[in-house]
Parts: structure tokens; sequence; C-alpha cells
């Protein structure tokens, strides 16, 4: 079980695990059908399950990824598992290698939410929270009253958490309009997953304020899709490589067990996804489980931080592998 001193708890989120490829710098020659990624992902789950992790988070546009953590949920009966999913983006790669163009769509409308919403609502019980994948103005959605008010409408027969998830430069303003959005004075969202890390630290304000309004905080990309780890692409992260590995070092753990305590001890968000695509990452991943950082140790890495547009910049430009 999981050994950890702070209340944010290690989930594992499906993206890397439902679907072939994936954004990051990381490209494995590992088997790519969907019978290996099927019987990878169980395995992935009911390790992490075994280890103490508690929260599963998933979207339709993670290929499979519903449909292997419904199926995983519904084969196990774990009564304490917490689930969390999306709508808002289709996945359309249908599981073509090297597929060429955007792998899945984005619409924020009201017909896709009740289609998604259709499918996803089988992942109850176990469901808790379900969010916009990536809110954006420019999609509308934060403005769009009939999916707000459907939204408000699954949140009283259900029960469940409405959340949004955020992605780019203006997390920022996007997280700070959507605490403020009311329906008939009712309060539409209570969760926010967004991307935080070493790297990308520019909504730390606005996150501390989401907690203080006792909002749910799940914190996805600690690892900065793999960029954390030494890049001869990235001459500049140089002095954060030569800080990660002495921190590994000192601590006997990965950098990317670095990576994430840098949010659990910095930010304390009530989860941090690790994005793992098998066992091994999996349990790396975890021993940020087992040790803190002091005062001294976060200030050296909060002063990596980089400006926030050309992080999201340097982002467009992974590639899916």
């Amino acid at each position: 079980m999981i050994k950890n001193n702070s209340k944010t708890q290690i989930g594992l989120g499906m993206a890397a695990l439902g679907r072939p490829e994936y954004i990051n710098i990381d490209s494995s020659d590992r088997d790519k059908s969907e019978v290996a990624f099927r019987a990878n992902a169980f395995k992935v789950l009911d390790a992490a399950y075994e280890k103490g992790v508690r929260y599963f988070d998933t979207a339709p546009s993670y290929g499979k990824g519903e449909a292997f953590l419904k199926d995983w949920n519904e084969s196990r009966n774990h009564t304490d598992v917490v689930l969390g999913t999306k709508w808002g983006y289709t996945y359309v790669a249908n599981w073509q290698l090297g597929y060429e163009g955007a792998h899945e769509v984005k619409e924020h409308s009201l017909a896709k939410l009740t289609e998604q919403w259709e499918v996803s609502q089988y992942l109850l019980p176990a469901l808790e929270y379900y969010q916009i994948h990536s809110a954006t103005f420019e999609s509308g959605v934060l403005q769009n009253k009939p999916v707000l008010e459907k939204l408000l409408e699954i949140k009283r027969t259900t029960g469940l958490k409405i959340g949004i998830s955020t992605s780019g430069p203006n997390q920022n303003e996007v997280i700070e309009n959507a605490l403020q959005i009311r329906i008939n004075r009712e309060v539409v969202f209570d969760s926010f997953q967004v991307t935080f890390n070493i790297l990308e630290q520019a909504t730390l304000p606005v996150l501390r304020e989401v907690q203080l309004q006792g909002k749910k905080l799940i914190i996805k990309e600690a690892l900065a899709n793999g960029r954390v780890f030494p890049n001869t692409k990235y001459p500049q992260y140089q002095s954060l490589y030569i800080k990660l590995q002495a921190l590994a070092e000192r601590h006997q753990v990965g950098m990317d067990a670095i990576a994430i305590r840098f949010v659990i001890d910095g930010l304390q968000p009530d989860y941090v996804l690790s994005g793992a695509a098998d066992i091994m990452q999996l349990e790396q991943n975890l021993k940020a489980n087992n040790f803190t950082l002091n005062k001294e140790e976060l200030e050296q890495l909060r002063a990596e931080k980089v400006n926030s547009k050309a992080y999201w910049a340097e982002r467009s430009k992974l590639s899916w592998g």
C-alpha cells in the first residue's frame, strides 16, 4: 500500500494505456495490437490497485481507455475505486499506426455531450468525476448554457462532481472563468484537472484559489510529456537535468519520482496522475510516495519554471508515437 504523508494520492491516467500512439517523447517498440494493449492495461490496472492506487482517469479520446477501464472495473468488483472520465474529444485514429492528422477531434456541443454521456454513464457507480475535456474559450463551452444545464442535470441525478480539464497557455484565465460560473445561482464546477509541473508553473496562484474554494484538484502531465528526462533536443533544460539527477541520487529514486514529488509537496493537490504505460513505469512513479522534498529542494526546482507560451509551443511540436 501507498505510504504517503500528504493528502495527495497518485492516480493512474489511461491516455497511454488505451491507444497505440500518444503525444510523448518516448516511443517504445512494443506490440501495438488492440489485444496486447488490453492485456497490458489490465495488468497495469491490477498492479496499480495492488500498490494502493484508487483513482483512475480516462476519456473517450483515449482510444479504448474508457472501455478497458469499464471492463476491468466490472470484472474485479473492487468497492473502493474512484473513476473519472471526460467528454468533448472523439478518438478518430481508429488504431491506425502512423495515422496522419489529428488523432482526436474536439467538439464541445450539447450533441457530443449527450452522445458521450450515454456511454460514460456505464462507469457508474464508481464514476465520481465527469469533466469537460480541455475546456477553452475558443470552443465556447463555458458560455454554452444548454451544455452547462445538461451538466447540472447530470450532477443532480448522479451526484457526480462536474469538472473541467485544461491545457494551453491560458489555463489561468479559463480556470478563473470556470470558478465563477453559476446557472440560476447553482455552482457548476466542482473539480479541476490541470497541467502543472516543474517547467509549467504558471497556474500556481489560481490553483491555490481552487483549493481555497474547496474544489477538487487533479494534476496531469507532471512529467511534462517526458521532457523532464535528459534529452539532447532540449539543451535549455541542462540545469534542470543536473538538479533532477542529483535529487534522484540523493533520494534513491528515478527523476520521474522527483518530478511527481515536486507536485505533491509544492501544491498538495487531491490527485497527481501517473501516465505509466507499463508496470515498470508505474512502480517508478509510485516511488514518489516514499520520500519528501524539503523547502530548499523545492525552491531549486521552482527556479526551473519556463515561460508558459514557450512551454505550450514546444509541447505542440511533440509527435504521436
